[in-house]
């Protein structure tokens, strides 16, 4: 049993408790997102505006000095004065960030211009500063090359540059640079040593990062004056930012995220050195002395903050700031050693490490982890890791449960977390190890910046981030521990019955459907050892399978039929069976198509009957045909580059198997072959050559019924399965054979996956089962991949899922 060092005393968590007792049964742990606001915060910021009269600052002096002294108090919390900062306030944090983007002076001389460089793991409002920016010189940092530069602070003074370095820098040089990063990474709470900031500062990056712009005239770019904008609104709301040691060129605020309210307003804080490299060139009401309509003059006021903050500012927003910071100095007062921000810090990092650890301990009953997380280094160290945890939960054979399915099981328990990539997607490409090419196929697949599109090819599109606020609880951890315990060591099952006890978020009403067996793709593959003919909607049924499924074959001279294992380009003859015009067409690249009948009319029969009867073995059986006529042989034979080949068509639905007639066409043992996109999913994920897309690697296993269930290798269990009313039997296991080695897009031979398979299996070459028809179906049968599909496995004893 875990233990947790409580940081407040049991006094001040009753006080804390009682300013949320709106939460109720809520558990909520996306403080990263917005911290909580209390209930007092609301009460003393609205009795302000009911006892005072506030006019527009521009005219009323009273609101100006209240405005006043909330600059004051943001400076007097980070420690520092106006003499050394200034606060401009903005909309929020991403306002800030613009502001520093559209007004920063990079250098006279365009093409010696300083370079715009940020961190990969930053907000995406840090990349949206790349568009704003004026200079071409982009280069994005790893969060290892920001920290190479700590080789420099043995020569730094740790309290910061003295009073003419910071105020000038290395002002001889004609270009500036800015470099962005994140003093807390928002995705998995890393902490950016702050020692950074000086050491960058005073010496250059040691490090360049990767270029990402381009430079002008091939030139480049002149040594700089650097300069530091720092993203500080996750930090900020839970730890102390010490500007009297830091010394940041430039740091972005949100309020809301330290109080909870108010929103809407947050702030620019600007260094003195800062104020001498930002230039703005629009000007609104409020920031100029004069302005002229009939004439292109005006001149902006004197106040550095003034000339920033265009319009009206949210006055009677920002009233609430000061109620703010005396709310939570009562709730979290500070003691002989720390301030309640500092307070704030231990708490959330407490609440981290313990619901850390706790993830960690739990396990599948294979030993395999359920957790996988996404830190740098670990929960060891406060001065790295902040009140956050991040990760995604695992099924036993290590691949990936989406993070909407566990929003699913978080709103049902009524636990409030974040999922996706938090607004920060070089930090989840990083974490998630996706290459570029990985974010590009998942975009083309249908995912965008804040939707549920959690896995495809399972490959996982985000994660789940638990973060933590003084409110929050011990007890609020154990919660949403045991939630994720509960639910993903048990069955997929279980998750779909606890789902759906409840109404779901419309947002999240899908996610119960991937649990559910689901239908993807019907596969015919009219001749036989040729290649296939997707169908994605409907397909009529015969009493031997499919129709039209493997109905044709192609012979030798010798009557013999022939298929991939010595002819791998059968696998590049594309069928194409359209219903309404009865006709087969075949294709082969770098061929004219070919066309014959689907059905025998009279003038057909005629021909037939002169044709040559021959008699083939399939696979040890007996089968016979009618020759298709000489166009389609003399086709084959140029495809092939194989003189003699003639295509047959099987002269009845039932043939001898093993000396017995069956209802089966020209298919190895069984009417139909059923493939789990799921288990091949898990397979090419064990490949460790040759990967591929994952529909080319379902496709080498050339399955009638594509079918998709929550975990893999769930159709070993199967006994029957039912799809929109057509109900089927499982015969056996699938033996493989050096077939699925055959990319059935170029046929080309591998060695893969029949390599993995032998390994993963201990030799037994088994994947996928062979299924059959229960009872005879009528005429106008039809198979949907939009039927529902039911299971019922072995072990179930008639239990349908």
């Amino acid at each position: 049993m875990l233990e947790f060092q409580n940081v407040f005393t049991e006094a001040e968590a009753d006080a804390i408790e009682s300013e949320f007792q709106r939460i109720k049964n809520n558990v909520y742990l996306d403080h990263a997102g917005t911290t909580l606001y209390p209930n007092s915060l609301i009460d003393a910021s609205g009795q302000v505006l009911k006892e005072n009269l506030f006019c527009n600052p521009h005219t009323c002096k009273v609101t100006g000095d209240l405005i006043d002294q909330a600059r004051y108090r943001i400076l007097q919390h980070f420690n520092t004065d106006a003499t050394e900062y200034a606060v401009i306030f903005t909309a929020n944090a991403s306002a800030a960030l613009k502001l520093v983007g559209e007004c920063f002076n990079f250098g006279e001389d365009a093409n010696n211009a300083g370079a715009f460089y940020y961190c990969q793991e930053n907000h995406t409002s840090v990349l949206g500063m790349r568009e704003l920016v004026r200079t071409k010189r982009l280069y994005v940092l790893t969060k290892d090359e920001i920290l190479e530069n700590l080789k420099h602070t043995n020569g730094v003074d740790k309290n910061g540059f003295d009073a003419e370095i910071s105020s000038n820098g290395r002002s001889e040089l004609k270009t500036n640079s800015l470099v962005a990063y994140s003093a807390q990474c928002n995705f998995s709470g890393y902490k950016m040593p702050l020692d950074t900031i000086a050491a960058i500062q005073k010496y250059g990056l040691v490090e360049h990062g990767t270029h990402v712009g381009h430079e002008p005239n091939g030139k480049e770019a002149a040594e700089s004056n650097f300069y530091i904008c720092l993203d500080t609104a996750s930090y900020v709301a839970s730890n102390f930012l010490d500007l009297r040691k830091y010394k940041p060129d430039f740091c972005c605020i949100s309020f809301y995220k330290m109080f909870g309210f108010p929103t809407g307003v947050g702030a620019l804080l600007v260094s003195r050195r800062g104020q001498t490299v930002l230039q703005k060139r629009y000007y609104g009401g409020g920031t100029v002395n004069i302005a002229m309509t009939l004439q292109n003059f005006h001149e902006k006021r004197p106040n550095f903050t003034t000339r920033f903050e265009d319009g009206t500012l949210p006055f009677l927003t920002i009233t609430a700031l000061l109620e703010g910071f005396r709310v939570l100095e009562r709730l979290v007062p500070a003691t002989e050693k720390q301030l309640p921000v500092q307070r704030i810090s231990a708490h959330v990092y407490a609440l981290a490490k313990y619901g850390h650890d706790s993830l960690a301990a739990l396990r599948h009953t294979n030993g395999a982890p359920l957790i996988e997380f996404y830190n740098h280094n670990g929960y060891e160290d406060i001065t790295l890791q902040g009140g956050v945890v991040t990760f995604n939960v695992l099924h036993d054979d290590g691949t990936y449960v989406g993070f909407a399915e566990v929003s699913c099981i978080a709103a049902v328990h009524n636990v409030q977390i974040r999922t996706g990539c938090f607004c920060n997607p070089g930090a989840c490409q990083w974490f998630l190890h996706l290459s570029n090419a990985d974010i590009r196929k998942q975009y083309e697949a249908g995912h965008v910046c804040s939707d549920f599109t959690d896995l495809v090819d399972g490959l996982p599109t985000g994660a789940v981030r638990m973060s933590f606020g003084y409110m929050t609880r011990v007890s609020d951890v154990d919660k949403a521990v045991a939630m994720i315990r509960d639910c993903y060591l048990t069955t997929a099952a279980e998750r779909l019955r606890i789902m759906e006890s409840v109404k779901l978020p419309e947002v999240l009403r899908h996610v119960p459907q991937r649990l559910k067996p689901q239908l993807k793709r019907i596969c015919i593959y009219p001749i036989k050892s040729c290649g296939a003919f997707d169908i994605t909607s409907a397909w009529p049924l015969t009493n031997s399978g499919f129709k039209y499924d493997r109905a044709w074959m192609i012979v030798d001279v010798n009557g013999m039929a022939i298929t991939q294992k010595h002819f791998t380009r059968l696998c590049l003859i594309r069928p194409l069976v359209k219903l309404k015009e009865e006709i087969l067409e075949l294709r082969f690249p770098g061929m004219a198509a070919v066309q014959l009948p689907l059905k025998m009319n009279a003038v057909d029969e005629s021909k037939r009957v002169e044709s040559t009867f021959c008699q083939s073995k399939v696979c040890n059986d007996l089968v016979e045909g009618l020759d298709c006529g000489e166009e389609v042989g003399k086709w084959l034979s140029d495809c092939l580059e194989t003189s003699g080949l003639r295509l047959v068509r099987q002269n009845a639905e039932r043939r001898t198997q093993d000396g017995v007639s069956k209802d089966i066409s020209l298919a190895n043992q069984a009417q139909f072959l059923l493939v789990n996109r799921a288990s091949v999913r898990w397979l090419a994920n064990k490949v460790e050559t040759e990967k591929e897309p994952l529909d080319y690697t379902v496709d080498r296993f050339r399955g009638n019924l594509i079918l998709e269930t929550a975990t893999p290798f769930e159709e070993n269990s199967f006994e029957e399965i039912s799809i929109g009313g057509v109900d089927f039997k499982v015969e056996g296991f699938c033996t493989r054979c050096q077939m699925i080695c055959i990319d059935q897009h170029n046929g080309q031979k591998t060695n893969e996956p029949l390599r993995t398979i032998a390994r993963e299996f201990s030799g037994k070459i088994r994947f996928g089962i062979y299924l059959s028809l229960k009872q005879p179906q009528a005429e106008n049968s039809l198979v949907s991949c939009s039927a529902e599909v039911r299971i019922k496995k072995q072990e179930e004893h008639g239990a349908e899922q």
